[in-house]
């Protein structure tokens, strides 16, 4: 992400937090959570290794057929117009016998190549006749064979630990007959939300209410990631509410996350509630959108029983949305055991399709989707509270504070794919 410093903020307030200073802050304090468990490497999809997978076993096991064709001794088809005897038939997951010299096996992809054979013609090469196969095709020895141990070495590690198990690395777990693995146990993530003005979809909408559309999100991402989630539901609206559950959530969980409450109105509960039953580390980035993001730890009923960390985002739902891929998503990554720079967002430049004439003192994440010639569009509207954008769109910009842009520049772009 863009390199920046912090952004001035009103007469008698400390100077806004940078993007980057507010990532280091968070990182700096993440660790990763204690506790390992067991699980079947068919359930361990999107798990974190917590220890490293050896193989004990080489893939393959034994030297195998690429190609449904013939096994021969590359010394009898020299003249590439052979005609040899049919000795045998070797399917898949059978072993042949030896092969006789001047003889060809009929075989299949995957199966065990008999002694004596050292090469393999595909079926396209030959042409059968009665009991004998005709070899139109000069082959050298080795060809489309596939040796023992050519994939995967007996003895070595084939898996780091921290490593996200994705689709291919189960495959790979799998193929050395890894039928468990240990990986970290899940983070435990609190979730509740403040506002008297929100109500759940199904229930009627009163005058001046909204939908709370940021608990669907929330919790969707936090799914994403793989967390064990107990959510507490719409707080009300007041302090010693907000104190009483973030006292109950701190007891069982590794991070707490809400979502308002942490601007600096009146009726913003949730920012003087962590102070009272813990701390805040940082507040206020110069970000748009999200600058009302506030990261601190929540007291649990003893010292010795630690704390648990708290993070603090905006109402707005493209905020909440924006302040969630690039804060907390890398905090949850840290404590789930990902190597610091594997957490961080990757941007790729890419070319800007659009001008951005005016420029902001705070760092902007511009909401932009990749068209069909290679460069990108902008989102008409750029508002904290528009959420069609972030379904329009297939990633933001990460555009450093005072930057305008014109069509043709070159910007960072960060993808949703890679991040959700």
């Amino acid at each position: 992400m863009q390199a920046n410093t912090p952004a001035q903020n009103s007469p008698g307030r400390p100077a806004l937090q940078s993007v980057a200073q507010a990532l280091q802050t968070l990182l700096d304090a993440a660790a990763p959570v204690e506790g390992v468990e067991t699980v079947s490497t068919l359930n361990a999809c999107g798990r974190i290794l917590a220890a490293p997978v050896q193989a004990h076993i080489n893939v393959p096991g034994m030297d195998n057929s690429q190609m449904d064709g013939y096994a021969v001794r590359a010394a009898d088809c020299a003249s590439g117009e052979a005609r040899l005897p049919v000795s045998q038939r070797i399917p898949a997951g059978h072993v042949g016998a030896p092969l006789p010299p001047g003889t060809a096996a009929r075989i299949f992809t995957g199966a065990m190549m008999p002694e004596g054979a050292d090469a393999v013609v595909m079926q396209e090469a030959c042409e059968a006749d009665g009991e004998h196969v005709i070899v139109r095709h000069a082959p050298k020895p080795g060809e489309w064979v596939r040796y023992i141990g050519e994939d995967i070495r007996q003895g070595s590690a084939i898996l780091e630990a921290s490593t996200r198990l994705r689709p291919q690395e189960l495959g790979l777990a799998a193929s050395v007959g890894q039928a468990e693995l240990s990986v970290r146990r899940r983070v435990r993530v609190a979730v509740f939300f403040t506002g008297d003005e929100l109500t759940m979809p199904g229930e009627p909408l009163k005058p001046g209410a909204i939908y709370n559309s940021n608990r669907f999100l929330l919790r969707g991402l936090l799914e994403k990631l793989g967390c064990e989630i107990s959510d507490y539901g719409i707080v009300p609206d007041n302090l010693e509410a907000t104190r009483k559950t973030l006292r109950e959530a701190a007891q069982q969980h590794d991070l707490i996350v809400t979502s308002g409450g942490v601007s600096v109105g009146e009726e913003d509960h949730v920012k003087p509630a962590v102070e009272a039953e813990g701390r805040i580390n940082m507040w206020q980035i110069a970000m748009k959108p999200g600058k009302p993001l506030a990261f601190g730890e929540v007291n649990r009923q003893s010292a010795d029983q630690g704390r648990a960390f708290f993070i603090g985002l905006p109402g707005n739902p493209v905020s909440s949305f924006v302040t969630f891929l690039m804060f907390v998503r890398p905090f949850l990554l840290r404590l789930q055991g990902l190597p610091r720079e594997a957490a961080l967002p990757q941007p790729v430049a890419m070319r800007a399709d659009f001008s951005w004439p005016k420029a902001d003192k705070r760092q902007e994440f511009l909401r932009v989707r990749r068209n069909a010639g290679g460069g990108l569009d902008l989102f008409p509207s750029q508002g904290s509270n528009v959420l069609t954008s972030t379904v329009w769109a297939d990633g933001v910009i990460d555009n450093p504070p005072g930057r305008t842009i014109a069509a043709g520049d070159t910007v960072s772009f960060i993808s949703f794919q890679d991040l959700l």
